[in-house]
This record gives C-alpha cells, sequence and structure tokens, in this order.
C-alpha cells in the first residue's frame, strides 16, 4: 500500500484521461477533486487486491450519464455532496455496513477521480485494479459481466436528494437501461454504486494494475510535455500502440439521445496524411474509425485524440479547425476473448463487422 503524492495523482488522472478515449467525463473535473481533498488534508492510499484481506470489502462507485447536460429541475435545491459519496452511503445503509476499499469502474479523467475523491472523503482504500482498463459507455461492458460477478444491489443517487437501491435485476443490460433512464430525469447524471464485493471475489474478476498502467501514461505525457517531445508517439513507444493520423478537424458534430453523446469527428489529414481523411463515431467513447471509406480501428482497441501540446480530446469538446494526432492503444486481453467481443466488439454498437485488431 503507498500514499499518493499530488504528482502521482495528476498523472493517473491525465493517463486515465488519455484511456478514456474521449470519454470518461472531465479532466479539469478530476483535478478540482483531488485537490480540493488535498487541501482539506485527505489522504489518498492505493493497494492492489492482493494486499487487501479476503474478506476486505470493495465498491465501485462512479457517475452515469451523458457527457452533456440535460434539462435541471429548478424547483428542487441541488446536494453539495459529491454524486459518488451520496450513492456509497446509500449502498452502506442498504447493507448495513462499511466498505473497505472503493474501485473505479473505468479509467477516465473525471470518473476515476470520482473513485478517487469518494475513498479520500470516507477514508478507504483504493484499489489498483479495474473492470474495463478504458472507458466505456455502458454498465455491461464491464470484466465483472464477462466474470459472471453480480451488478447488484446497486445503489443510485441525484443531485436533488433522490436515491435508490436496485436489489435484482434480470441482467446487466436492464440494470443499464434502469441506470440511464434515472440519468436522463436527473440532468444526465447520476451517483451509482455497485458490484459491492469481498476482495476474494474480485481477485481474477477485474484487471490488475490498471490504476498504476494509467500512472505510466500520465508520467510518460508529463516528461514529453517538459522535454518538448512528441506526446503521442512518446505514449505509443511507452504503451506498443501506434500513431495513425494526424490533421485539422474539419467537422464535429454530435447529439445527446438516451443518456448517451452520439457523435463523428472528421479530420483532413495534414503532412503525410495530406490527401487522405480520418472519421472517429463515438457513443460517449470513441467506438469507430474510418480511414478515407475504410474501417480502421474499432473497439475493443481504444482510438485516442490529442493536439499537440499533449491534450488528449473530450468528446464533444472537439472544435472545428484544431490540429490533432489520432493514435490507438491496445485492448486489455479481456475484451479480445469471444465473450469480450460479443459484450463490447463492433457489432454490439450496431455495426456489420466483426472486430479486426489495427496492432
Amino acid at each position: 500500500m503507498k500514499e499518493l503524492s499530488k504528482e502521482e495523482l495528476q498523472d493517473i488522472l491525465y493517463g486515465c484521461t488519455v484511456l478514456g478515449t474521449g470519454g470518461g467525463g472531465d479532466l479539469a473535473n478530476g483535478l478540482r477533486l483531488v485537490d480540493s481533498a488535498l487541501a482539506e488534508g485527505r489522504r489518498f492510499r492505493l493497494a492492489g487486491l492482493d494486499e487487501l484481506p479476503d474478506d476486505g470489502f470493495i465498491g465501485v462507485p462512479y457517475i452515469c450519464g451523458a457527457l452533456t447536460k440535460g434539462e435541471k429541475e429548478p424547483a428542487l435545491p441541488v446536494l453539495k455532496e459529491p454524486l459518488g459519496v451520496l450513492a456509497t452511503k446509500v449502498m452502506e445503509r442498504y447493507l448495513g455496513r462499511t466498505f473497505d476499499g472503493v474501485m473505479s469502474t473505468e479509467l477516465g479523467g473525471e470518473n476515476t477521480a470520482q473513485a478517487f475523491y469518494t475513498a479520500a472523503l470516507l477514508d478507504k482504500v483504493i484499489v489498483d485494479a479495474d473492470p474495463a482498463g478504458r472507458s466505456v459507455p455502458e454498465l455491461q461492458h464491464s470484466t465483472f459481466f464477462l466474470k459472471d460477478i453480480p451488478i447488484t444491489p446497486l445503489a443510485v443517487a441525484d443531485a436533488y436528494g433522490n436515491s435508490a437501491v436496485l436489489d435484482r435485476v434480470a441482467s446487466d443490460k436492464r440494470a443499464e437501461d434502469w441506470v440511464r433512464a434515472l440519468a436522463v430525469v436527473s440532468d444526465n447524471s447520476v451517483g451509482v454504486l455497485d458490484h459491492p464485493a469481498p476482495a476474494k471475489i474480485l481477485r481474477g474478476a477485474v484487471i490488475p494494475g490498471a490504476v498504476s498502467y494509467a500512472g505510466k501514461i500520465g508520467a510518460t505525457l508529463r516528461r514529453a510535455r517538459t522535454s518538448g517531445g512528441d506526446p503521442a508517439r512518446g505514449i505509443v513507444e511507452a504503451v506498443g500502440g501506434k500513431v495513425v493520423f494526424r490533421g485539422i478537424v474539419k467537422t464535429a458534430e454530435y447529439e445527446s439521445r438516451e443518456g448517451f453523446t452520439y457523435g463523428t469527428v472528421i479530420l483532413n489529414g495534414r503532412s503525410e496524411y495530406s490527401g487522405h481523411s480520418y472519421k472517429i463515431w463515438y457513443k460517449n467513447e470513441n467506438i469507430v474509425s474510418w480511414l478515407d471509406d475504410a474501417v480502421h480501428a474499432m473497439v475493443p482497441e481504444l482510438i485516442c485524440l490529442m493536439d499537440e501540446a499533449g491534450n488528449s480530446q473530450i468528446n464533444p469538446r472537439v472544435k472545428e479547425g484544431a490540429l490533432l494526432t489520432a493514435f490507438v492503444l491496445p485492448a486489455p486481453a479481456e475484451w479480445t476473448t469471444q465473450r469480450g467481443l460479443d459484450c463490447f466488439g463492433p457489432r454490439h454498437f450496431g455495426f456489420d463487422f466483426d472486430y479486426k485488431p489495427l496492432l
């Protein structure tokens, strides 16, 4: 177990934003959460699952919703307590016991920070593991689902003081439908706590060392920015990815629908990519890309966009006219199994082709 320094926390969140592939929330919000907790003297303690006792009780707090906000309810006061903390407390009351540790539900600049912030405020350990290894758009996109770990009981809380516990669902997909519907009527954002379980159940069901992996990417990015190097190339060299395109954003269009943000980004090539185009389609996160008119990269591999200064691009904040680099990072091995591809491959998102790895 180690206590994370401010620099280590920043490296992790910057790395999580890269692994967010356009989703995972706003890095600036994530950094603010961490800074506010540090200013209060809170501690961020990181431990591997193997460091926790078998009966160490762990929960997964996060924010569920779209990347864009919906309509607010002006008649209701807004609570100041963070949504992840609210959902965690709801579950603790329901179970009649407290959690020893928390785990992020995905790697993203804000959603990972929400788990960290919940841990710091409630004095719990952060588990160095993750059930996605990246950001993902839907609740069932997790290794918990692949390993048949129950998602319930599941607590939901919004900023207006409403909360609920789902103690039973027919499937993880139905849990996704229920929670997404609650998010839609809650300004497109609710706090969730799911998969409460002891450490002995979670070992082997999640991706170990995921937080440290994000920290490695973030530290690589920090060094590249300090030295004036190419941030995208530094990252792909560090973790085995590939730079696939550089160009100017021609169009960046999106819409919010059913609790998700859908959109496309089209780049016109520059330098060695001049005369070519690159298109990315996303559902919260970048899902499929096309080089000219040919399918190029796809989930579960990670399609990332970064500007020349090393700022990862958050959907739907990509701006027309920006010069961006597209690069692809390898998929966690868990997603390349047949069950993983059935859950999180291109056909899940309605595309009529099978997964073909680029890397």
